[in-house]
């Protein structure tokens, strides 16, 4: 048995697809290439697929990772040269890699990850500077998430105000992704007095333990 890792974009025709759909479109993705899945043991097998860190609807990403496992030694190549032959829409792949067997699930290693907040019109920049800085000013940010309050500022790692090559303002933020404290990019889009409607949010990386 192999373990192998896919990185890979959702684009804007996934961006309203739920994880549990992009599950099974990997799923019949890697039925359709012909590649020997395994399966898990137990009265309901299930493949072997694990996403990253999936995303919430209405986002897109350049940097998604999904694991999954063959019952077969095959090279990245083989495995990679399948899959093209067999794209799937608004998945692009970036790269395959084998990885170690051993290691620790992707979601339970997720140390954080990085946004680019994109606004749909044009905005202030000195409003939304001043927005900024007063949200990294609050000591707390306490927010609601299934009913349950808690804490977003000790999750917000980073938020910049940044400029694009074409001169356009993104916001750009880090937020932790440990297990036990994720922070969600709408949350702080909400945090800052902007509404969802106008922005797209775009996650542009991953980071684990070196």
């Amino acid at each position: 048995m192999k373990r192998y890792r896919i990185t890979y974009h959702k684009t804007k025709d996934n961006r309203y697809t739920s994880n549990l759909d992009i599950h099974k479109m990997w799923e019949r993705w890697l039925r359709r290439a012909n590649l020997p899945i395994s399966y898990s043991l137990g009265f309901h097998p299930q493949p072997r697929i694990n996403q990253a860190a999936p995303l919430p609807l209405g986002m897109i990403s350049i940097y998604e990772m999904v694991d999954f496992w063959l019952d077969e030694d095959m090279s990245v190549e083989e495995v990679l040269s399948r899959l093209i032959i067999t794209p799937q829409a608004g998945l692009p792949i970036v790269n395959v890699q084998e990885v170690e067997m051993t290691l620790p699930a992707m979601q339970a290693a997720l140390l954080s990850s990085r946004y680019q907040i994109h606004f749909l019109d044009e905005v202030d920049e000195h409003e939304l500077r001043e927005k900024v800085s007063q949200l990294l000013a609050q000591p707390t940010l306490l927010r609601e998430r299934r009913a349950k309050s808690y804490d977003l500022r000790p999750l917000l790692l980073d938020l910049q105000v940044e400029k694009t090559e074409t001169g356009k303002l993104v916001l750009v933020t880090e937020l932790s992704m440990q297990p036990s404290a994720t922070g969600r990019p709408d949350e702080v889009v909400e945090a800052l007095g902007i509404s969802q409607e106008d922005v797209l949010i775009e996650r542009t990386s991953l980071t684990f333990p070196v």
